[in-house]
């Protein structure tokens, strides 16, 4: 016979039917399986076995037959998410406690290890090994005492897992990590800076105000107003400055007749992150009107007496019939005034309003008089007055932003006065006004005094002896009183 010939097939003839029974491919997939698993059907029991022992009748046991199904893809999902987080990497993670079907219904390999189930968790750190009691271990040359290099490094190694959870220390332990007492002393004290750096800015963060934003007490102050009925509906920001935050907001209804709440009011929030504040201390440590109690409060309770002496000021300044913002109620460093502007669109700035010639000496007429009067009629000196703190509204300057305004009677009053003047002078000379005073001849016309100084330096010189005596005087009888020499009340300029 030729080995490459081909082998005699004897064909097998059946008939049609046969190949069509159900019957037959039944008992052909029985003979394979008891060929293949001839244990797996003799232990096999219930109704498992084939399809012809289910009782369908039975909703709990369909109900299983699903969970059952549901499981078996639910830990299929789990595994495969399992391999593909783990990939090639030494250091795996195991859902094998997510898992839902039984042990001995799992196809998990056999090879896998359920870690609840042996004494050893690689994933919890060993405990280093700790010297004694006494103090050393071993005899000899083989002694071990607590301060070897091994035993201490490993004693720090096990210490930093006590570090804040913020600070990242790694697997030392299961890398025999032993670490010098000098790099665990810097590693510990920049620990402890990374928790106290951490903890001042949480503290910032829920306890200042932003550029644009403010802090939980704030807020709720503001949702107080609201809901009161004071505020209708707060808008937005307008303004920012380094010491406070305008917001504005449509004036609602007062809770008394004889207060009326303007449309449209002007919400000014004192910052309370004490940047600014900490350089502005002479304008009011030095005002008799909050020296007692000035001493006396915490540096964030000092921003609410800013917000008060704002409040103060303007009342003194509406009282005389100085154009300048209406005061509606002070809540704490949240001062609420009515709006200078229209339609939520405030004034412009005096700096940034284009003026003619007519209106820009009429204007300096209005600042020219209205500092007249808020030193003689008000006893103030706006300490801060420039073309940033002026707008131009309704053909007429308004003064806003008093809160560090002073008295004539504080120890830098007539500088804060003096530099008031130069920059009104400097601004409306720049600004083509002829009639425009220098800082000299507005300071006298102001202030009333005549003081004669061919210089600048010799000026500023016989006010701080003018400053200095009303000082001495303070103090030798204890009350405030203007020692400051003057022919009589300034001339009243008028266009």
């Amino acid at each position: 016979q030729c080995p490459w010939g081909a082998p005699n097939t004897t064909s097998i003839s059946c008939s049609l039917a046969d190949v069509m029974s159900e019957q037959l491919a039944k008992e052909l997939q029985l003979e394979e399986e008891n060929a293949a698993f001839p244990e797996a059907v003799a232990v096999a029991e219930g109704p498992f076995i084939t399809g012809e022992n289910i009782d369908t009748s039975s909703d709990l046991m369909l109900a299983q037959m699903l969970q059952m199904e549901f499981d078996r893809e639910y830990d299929a999902q789990l595994r495969r998410e399992e391999k593909k987080i783990n990939g090639d990497s030494k250091v795996s993670i195991s859902f094998e406690n997510y898992r839902k079907v039984h042990p001995y219904d799992s196809d998990s390999s056999e090879d896998e290890v359920d870690w609840q189930d042996t004494r050893h968790d690689p994933y919890r750190a060993d405990k280093p090994t700790t010297t004694p009691r006494k103090g050393f271990i071993g005899k000899g040359k083989d002694i071990t005492t607590k301060h070897d290099e091994v035993v201490c490094g490993r004693k720090n190694t096990a210490r930093m897992e006590n570090f804040a959870p913020e600070f990242q220390v790694g697997d030392g332990i299961g890398m025999d990590l032993k670490l010098s007492n000098q790099v665990f002393n810097a590693l510990k004290q920049h620990a402890y800076s990374e928790e106290r750096r951490s903890a001042r800015l949480h503290e910032k963060k829920e306890h200042s105000t932003a550029e644009k934003a403010v802090d939980p007490k704030t807020r709720l102050l503001l949702y107080k107003m609201v809901n009161a009925g004071m505020l209708e509906t707060i808008t937005g920001c307008i303004s920012t400055g380094k010491e406070s935050v305008v917001f504005h907001a449509y004036g609602g209804k007062s809770a008394t007749e004889d207060k009326v709440i303007p449309p449209e009011c002007a919400i000014k929030v004192f910052k309370t992150t004490l940047n600014e504040f900490k350089n502005r201390d002479k304008y009011i440590k030095d005002d008799y009107r909050f020296k007692d109690r000035f001493s006396k409060l915490n540096p964030r309770k000092i921003i609410r007496m800013w917000a008060e002496k704002e409040m103060h000021n303007l009342t003194r300044m509406q009282n005389a019939g100085i154009p300048c913002p209406q005061v509606v109620i002070l809540k704490k460093h949240v001062l609420v005034m009515s709006f200078i502007g229209q339609d939520q669109v405030p004034a412009p700035k005096l700096k940034d309003v284009t003026l003619s010639s007519e209106d820009m000496k009429k204007a300096y007429y209005q600042i020219l008089n209205m500092m007249q009067q808020l030193y003689k009629e008000c006893n103030l000196v706006h300490a801060d007055l420039s073309e940033y703190n002026m707008l131009w509204h309704d053909g007429k300057v308004w003064l806003i932003d008093v809160s560090q305004s002073v008295e004539p009677t504080h120890p830098h009053g007539l500088e804060f006065l003096f530099r008031d003047c130069r920059n009104v002078s400097q601004f409306f000379q720049k600004g083509g006004v002829a009639e425009a005073l220098n800082e000299r001849e507005l300071f006298n016309a102001v202030s009333g005094l005549n003081i004669t100084a061919e210089n600048e330096v010799d000026f500023q010189a016989e006010i701080e002896a003018l400053e200095k005596m009303n000082e001495d005087h303070v103090q030798n009888h204890g009350k405030k009183l203007s020692m400051f020499s003057s022919d009589g009340d300034p001339p009243i300029y008028d266009e």
